[in-house]
């Protein structure tokens, strides 16, 4: 789970994210934090349009290397 002082960093210096839900890179979700609570996180992609996603899943900086995440 993603803690409250990296999604704030995020979030304050208007980073492009990447949350990877699953071991498929097309599913993945590039945009930036807008909000967050104790379940999920809101974030604007890059066509303005906002999603909600759990804070389960695994939230990296866009301009990195995709970490791949295996399903167990």
């Amino acid at each position: 789970m993603v803690s409250e002082e990296q999604l704030d960093s995020y979030r304050v210096e208007g980073t492009k994210i990447r949350v990877v839900r699953d071991g498929i890179e097309t599913n993945d979700v590039i945009g930036i934090v807008v909000a967050w609570d104790e379940e999920s996180v809101v974030v604007r992609k890059v066509s303005r349009k906002v999603v909600k996603l759990s804070r389960s899943y695994h939230y990296e900086p866009a301009s990195v290397p995709r970490t791949n995440i295996i399903d167990e």
